[in-house]
């Protein structure tokens, strides 16, 4: 059980970059002395983006079926308008166009807000968030350890630890002779820059961590503590 937990734990929400486990979002995981394992999620509104809902379901069934031991995997959402078709296209990994034809343009944020993304899928989604929880580590190390020139400079720990995980996420150098101030796409921040593109991060951060606060007590009032 505790491999199973510790699988769950290394989903993200992928708008708040916070582990599902910590969100409160998976409300029983089992697995039983065959090797079965059974997970239900559930969000904090009914209403949650559908997109980010089938990400995490996803997310979840790939970390379960992962896990030693475990032969066969059942991840389901509950509680959410849109629940039979997400767990169905995820069971049929079939993508998240083909859980919903002909209506994923009803979806905000592939397209239009999310430049590259393919049409009705999620790959510019992730990759969106992805570059925003990079941006944010980036301030979290910035605000404790300064602008340093490089990774090497920055002492280790949690800070450095998450910047560089998201850095490897991206695809961005990770090396300790890398510029500490890299943007989310891997290009070094100009000193005559860096003023505006730092707050910008900051505002990222404190952006994701004030939704994930609004979450967390979404959740305490639609299911209790």
């Amino acid at each position: 059980m505790n491999g199973l937990w510790a699988a769950l734990a290394t989903v993200r929400d992928p708008e708040l970059d916070e582990p599902i486990t910590d969100l409160g979002f998976v409300s029983s995981a089992e697995l039983t002395d065959d090797g079965h394992a059974s997970v239900r999620l559930r969000l904090p509104t009914y209403f949650c983006a559908p997109n980010f809902a089938y990400l995490m379901v996803a997310d979840a069934l790939d970390a379960v079926r992962a896990v030693p031991g475990v032969r066969s995997a059942r991840v389901r959402l509950v509680d959410h308008f849109a629940a039979e078709e997400i767990n169905a296209g995820v069971a049929a990994g079939g993508g998240f166009a083909q859980a919903f034809p002909g209506e994923t343009d009803a979806f905000p944020g592939e397209e239009e807000s999310f430049p590259g993304a393919a049409a009705g899928e999620l790959d510019g989604l992730r990759l969106t968030f992805r570059r925003k929880a990079y941006l944010a580590s980036l301030d979290r190390v910035v605000r404790r350890w300064g602008r340093r020139a490089r990774v090497a400079d920055v002492p280790d720990g949690p800070e450095l630890a998450g910047l560089l995980r998201r850095r490897a996420e991206l695809g961005l150098d990770c090396s300790p002779g890398s510029p500490l101030l890299l943007d989310e796409r891997g290009r070094p921040i100009l000193e005559e820059e860096a003023e505006r593109r730092l707050r910008f991060a900051r505002t990222v951060r404190v952006s994701m961590e004030g939704n994930a606060g609004l979450c967390r007590g979404l959740l305490r009032t639609r299911y209790g503590s």
